[in-house]
């Protein structure tokens, strides 16, 4: 029999899809069935065909695809604001590995997930790819929040809290990765840390298994100067040089950051497929330098959005992203087309979506995808007059405009509030464990 009710009828104002076709519908709903997006369809459309279904009516927003952020470490939110305005190198080794190595286990790493996930959440984002120490406790975390994820597995060839080297960093990865094969939420990447802190033969083995289960490979790349000077009196060669030869240059890689492309570095991306994830307030921060991203876009790279960790950007705001790429690019070109609104908002949602392997779940309003979704309410004094909702999405809104947010159908945070996460318990747990940290001198 043809059902007279769907799940729930999805009402906002203004309906933004990200299918390509750069439309903003009016007077258009999401239907909601068995946690995907069942149809859009016009309000009167829905509401003949699915007259007994209950209605979220949002008057004042816009719904957009749910926010995809393509780099975190999602623990390091417990290290935010512990040692700023301190470049990249001895940010790493004077402050962060030193803590690290003090106080990362798996109960640091369980609420410093859970923190940025709450954070993530009333931020827009309903997915983040995460590189950090024990990826199977971000992958429950994750799993009990409602929270898409990419776990990153880990690499390095020093050991740490996780691993003893590379050889057991990869058993317990392929461990998880087994593990996660029938979560539909939490999904394993490979997360070599960077090309000066991983050698050649574990980066080799990385490439025949990413090959052979399909992974995507996520890994830091031409963050600084430093980075590339110290790889060309190391081996001779660029990073991006090194990589390739490696075989590790293809559409599995996200090769976060790309500060210091030469131009024909931007050009063998782009034949290859390498997708790039561009953090532009972490890279201004740690004063690593301005990816080149207009002319990786004009080549056709597939560029997505990435917040790092809240210890070198101090927010998890994809939202704030946004607009900061959209200008940063602008002013590095000098050129006022350079991102637009609607690229800034593809990058980080549908263009994320795509460089996880994601594109067929989320990262855009389509009929068969989860119902991965967030409202923004656009209502505020300085969101008016609304001309055209997205640009008042990425040039204007913040993120305590977002008010709801969807995934797998599922309410994670209704009216402004969370659903699933209890924040002033969040919060005490925050607390016990910040006191036991003291910044190094």
């Amino acid at each position: 029999m043809k059902k007279s009710a769907a799940d729930a009828l999805i009402i906002p104002r203004w309906l933004v899809p990200v299918d390509g076709k750069k439309s903003v519908l009016a007077d258009h709903c999401v239907v909601v069935q068995d946690q995907k997006i069942d149809a859009i369809l016009t309000v009167e459309q829905a509401r003949m065909k699915y007259p007994d279904s209950p209605e979220t009516i949002l008057d004042n927003h816009v719904l957009i695809p749910g926010l995809v952020n393509c780099h975190t470490h999602a623990a390091m939110s417990l290290f935010r604001g512990i040692a700023d305005d301190i470049p990249l190198k001895p940010w790493l080794e004077n402050h962060i590995w030193p803590l690290e190595a003090r106080l990362v286990d798996a109960e640091f790493v369980a609420v410093g997930a859970r923190l940025a996930i709450a954070e993530m959440i009333t931020s827009g984002a309903t997915c983040f790819n995460d590189m950090y120490f024990f990826p199977d406790v971000v992958a429950a975390q994750a799993e009990a929040a409602g929270m898409r994820a990419v776990v990153g597995l880990i690499m390095l060839d020093f050991p740490t809290a996780w691993g003893s080297g590379p050889a057991e960093y990869l058993s317990k990865g392929l461990r998880l990765a087994d593990e996660l094969k029938l979560s539909t939420l939490v999904s394993p990447a490979f997360a070599p840390h960077a090309p000066y802190t991983v050698s050649d033969e574990p980066l080799r083995q990385i490439r025949v298994l990413a090959d052979e289960l399909d992974l995507p490979i996520h890994m830091h790349i031409h963050e600084t100067c430093q980075e590339t000077e110290q790889s060309i009196d190391q081996f001779g060669l660029r990073p991006l040089e090194r990589l390739s030869q490696l075989g590790l240059l293809s559409p599995r890689l996200l090769a976060v950051h790309m500060t210091h492309l030469l131009a024909e570095e931007i050009q063998t991306c782009a034949e290859l497929g390498v997708n790039i994830v561009h953090c532009p307030e972490a890279n201004l921060k740690l004063g690593s330098g301005i990816s080149p991203i207009k002319q990786c876009l004009d080549n056709g790279i597939n560029v997505a959005l990435g917040t790092d960790g809240a210890a070198s950007n101090n927010d998890l705001n994809l939202l704030g992203e946004m607009r900061t790429a959209a200008l940063l690019a602008k002013g590095a070109s000098m050129d006022a087309r350079a991102v637009t609104a609607w690229q800034a908002l593809e990058m980080a949602t549908i263009n994320g979506a795509r460089a996880l392997n994601l594109d067929h779940v989320c990262g855009s309003l389509e009929k068969g995808k989860s119902a991965d979704m967030i409202a923004v309410d656009l209502s505020a004094l300085h969101c008016q007059p609304v001309y055209n909702p997205v640009s008042q999405i990425v040039y204007s809104a913040s993120r305590e405009q977002i008010t709801h947010s969807w995934i797998e159908g599922r309410l994670l945070m209704e009216n402004s509030r969370l659903t699933r996460i209890d924040a002033d318990e969040l919060n005490e747990q925050v607390q016990r464990i910040s006191a036991f940290i003291k910044p190094v001198q």
